[in-house]
């Protein structure tokens, strides 16, 4: 599920600069048995099967050095917003724990990960998908991923606000016109309409996010 996404664009130029190591682990390299099991039935009974502490504490402490910050990918996590992807582009080195099935054994959340994350409030097949989401979202805040790092600054959620409207040539399209504000070339102009502009789609659109 990785190979696409994390081999295209933005993420795969970061790699190739040596800006963003990135590296997939198989937790079923640190079973023990023929079938090289992961998960297995939860005690008390219940639908589905949950994925077991032995591998996963064997990975973990296998991979992990003294900077390592260990952070599951679940439901019950906190939810990641632009906030939180800057304060993980700070760290040095990460480790995203991809849940599967039911979710992990209770002693994998309690003594094992320093984090917990969920990309929102539904619930996906399994953590793999949340994981390229958070390493996205990351990985564009490094220093050089984005060639100008003043790209991640002025962008939606950046100022815990939506973005303001962009426009580009023609100014005028089908009788639809860019804002005169845009061509006068006043800078100070622009930006105290920009500032406007982003609080009034925020107020519109995402009025959660000015509480």
């Amino acid at each position: 599920m990785f190979a696409g996404p994390l081999d295209e664009s933005i993420i795969m130029r970061a790699r190739k600069a040596g800006l963003l190591e990135l590296k997939i682990h198989q937790l079923r390299d640190w079973t023990h048995d023929r079938h090289k099991t992961v998960d297995d039935r939860p005690f008390g009974g219940g639908p589905g099967m949950l994925m077991k502490p032995e591998p996963l504490f064997e990975a973990v402490e296998s991979l992990r050095h003294e900077s390592t910050r260990v952070i599951l990918l679940s439901p019950s996590g906190r939810k990641f917003d632009q906030a939180i992807a800057r304060e993980l582009a700070g760290q040095s080195d990460l480790l995203l724990v991809t849940g599967h099935y039911e979710g992990f054994d209770e002693r994998v959340r309690e003594t094992l990960a320093d984090d917990e994350l969920s990309i929102g409030d539904y619930v996906l097949t399994n953590g793999a998908l949340p994981a390229m989401v958070v390493i996205d979202a990351v990985a564009r805040l490094l220093p050089g991923v984005l060639g100008d790092d003043e790209s991640s600054h002025d962008e939606s959620f950046s100022h815990g606000l939506l973005e303001y409207p962009q426009y580009t040539r023609p100014a005028e399209f089908r009788g639809m016109k860019v804002p005169e504000v845009l061509l006068n070339g006043n800078h100070a102009e622009i930006e105290k309409w920009r500032c406007e502009q982003a609080k009034l789609r925020t107020e519109k659109q995402r009025p959660d996010l000015l509480k």
